[in-house]
């Protein structure tokens, strides 16, 4: 099968597409014909050997988790699907070899979902790692409507959705994003505030009593602020930076995919309470571009690559 590969850690430069031999699946998996997948900064990261320390990989190495496609073929206790079922989910497993930019992957079922009819593969394929992320941190903030939250990078790929399901808690969500974004998050109810600027400033000046919640999902130096922003007894949660846990007390959160959660955003979005924002859709050929873009760090939502087409093989 045709798969984006590297064999070293590295740049974008190191990809390659190579044919690489049809993954096994365990009796606890199915074989997904991938149609649309979706990449992540995790994606770059575990490339460049930025996650050693918490994931194991075996090169060659295909990148990507998020994928909505068509099941192919049924491990020996799967009766969650079938045959020809389109599905979604994320491919995450013990160790990172085989991944999502290919045109099969092998999908534990415990991270997987039936494929809303209302959704196109391309907007499916976005849900699983962001989403889940989103809605999980935002479980983990225990956030109310009396709450003032603010979210750093509320345009991200993980923030989009983050940004949304706090909104409908009935907290006032205010969120950092440059100027041309702003409209886009006042469409979803949230106050935008440029992150450009003194931040502990217009943060202030958005909330002078300060938050009850800090919701980081840009990293680098976006908690830096916090001591100036949070309430006493606020919540930090982060998605990027373990500073949330080992310096302010409060939770850095990493995915833990699962059918549940996946298919309670995925009603979410086929019910439109929660939108997809899709930055840019790909062709498997142009995996090049699309790290590029992702890699920028200012793209508006998820970038989509489209692998192949929604019919099982004759």
């Amino acid at each position: 099968m045709r798969a984006v590969t590297y064999t070293e850690f590295g740049g974008i430069d190191k990809l390659r597409m190579a044919e690489r031999p049809m993954p096994k699946i365990g009796p606890l998996s199915v074989l997904v014909k991938v149609v649309s997948a979706s990449i992540n900064p995790v994606d770059f990261q575990i490339r460049e050997g930025l996650e050693q320390e918490y994931l194991q990989t075996q090169f060659p190495i295909s990148p990507g988790l998020d994928v909505a496609g068509v099941v192919v073929r049924l491990g020996a206790d799967t009766p969650e699907f079938q045959i020809g079922d389109e599905i979604i989910g994320h491919a995450m497993k013990d160790v990172v070899t085989y991944g999502t930019l290919a045109e099969y992957v092998e999908l534990p079922v415990r991270s997987a979902a039936h494929k809303p009819a209302a959704l196109s593969f391309d907007e499916a394929a976005t849900l699983p790692l962001a989403s889940q992320t989103a809605l999980q941190s935002v479980d983990r903030a225990a956030i109310t409507s009396a709450d003032t939250v603010l979210i750093h990078g509320a345009a991200g790929g993980v923030g989009v959705f983050g940004t949304q399901i706090a909104v409908r808690t009935g907290a006032r969500v205010i969120g950092t994003a440059s100027p041309r974004n702003h409209d886009f998050l006042r469409s979803f109810g949230a106050e935008p505030i440029d992150y450009r600027e003194n931040l502990v400033a217009v943060a202030r000046a958005a909330a002078p009593d300060g938050y009850d919640v800090v919701l980081d999902y840009a990293g680098r130096s976006s908690l830096a602020s916090t001591p100036h922003l949070l309430r006493d007894g606020g919540r930090v949660v982060s998605i990027a930076d373990p500073d949330a846990r080992e310096v302010y007390g409060g939770h850095f959160v990493w995915l833990r995919p699962n059918t549940a959660d996946l298919n309670r955003v995925a009603q979410m979005v086929a019910d439109g309470d929660v939108k997809v924002e899709i930055a840019a859709i790909y062709d498997l050929p142009e995996f090049a571009d699309a790290f590029t873009a992702l890699q920028s760090g200012t793209s508006r939502g998820k970038i989509v690559v489209r692998v192949g087409q929604p019919f099982l093989d004759e």
